[in-house]
């Protein structure tokens, strides 16, 4: 089998300037994504796409490949990731390197490690499915969420006002940290998330959006707690 990891990181970052290669507690943050995914040894290939010559230089820095420069046109707001994994799969197609299975890794994920990786690889080929997708259950039960209409506070699900938290099902959401999936399932359909999808559950401390510099701070508080409490 062989296996490889793409790390999308594209230059332009509005919100936090230059945000996939800005210093995460003494090194760049995409070089945690790149080092756990070298780490796990179940990588023939771990390479950067990205249209950004700074941050090529940054990831083979730390060890990952940059065959190729994506493209201006999966380079812009409206590209999605699908479009950015097609290009990739399909420029080492034409290089001749195929792959079987491919792991998708943001570059802002400082919390992923080899030892997410190797799981979520094995639960692949266990379960056969489409592909892995990190999640996290909500804090507070989002059947009792609320919205505002016209400055008034409204139940989303009225239904559940009387019910007891713990008798309502728990839901999840994506962490935003990495998708391992089967690549030619995922070029005929070109989704990460399918019918068959399994999940890999993630602790709430040791995943943290980054869209803010509030989001930064946070996520190296948490990884300076979770990392001392592992040690």
């Amino acid at each position: 089998m062989s296996n490889i990891a793409i790390i999308t990181a594209r230059g332009g970052s509005k919100r936090i300037p230059r945000k996939n290669i800005k210093d995460f507690l003494g090194k760049p943050i995409i070089a945690y994504s790149i080092e756990a995914s070298l780490q796990s040894g179940i990588f023939q290939e771990v390479m950067v796409s990205t249209d950004d010559a700074e941050i090529a230089e940054v990831a083979q820095k730390y060890g990952a490949k940059v065959p190729f420069l994506r493209s201006a046109k999966n380079s812009d707001d409206f590209a999605t990731t699908a479009d950015v994994l097609t290009e990739v799969l399909e420029n080492y197609a034409q290089l001749g390197q195929n792959f079987q299975y491919a792991c998708c890794l943001y570059p802002t994920a400082p919390f992923v490690n080899a030892e997410k990786l190797k799981k979520a690889f094995d639960l692949l080929l266990e379960t056969g499915a489409d592909s892995i997708v990190p999640v996290a259950a909500f804090s507070y039960p989002i059947w009792r969420s609320l919205k505002i209409e016209n400055g008034k506070l409204q139940m989303n699900f009225p239904e559940n006002l009387n019910k007891r938290s713990q008798d309502l099902p728990p839901a999840y959401h994506d962490v935003g940290q990495f998708y391992f999936f089967h690549v030619a399932k995922f070029l005929s359909t070109k989704r990460l998330f399918s019918d068959f999808s399994v999940p890999l559950h993630i602790s709430e401390l040791e995943m943290q959006d980054i869209d803010n510099e509030t989001d930064w701070k946070l996520a190296e508080l948490k990884y300076n707690l979770t990392t001392s409490f592992y040690e």
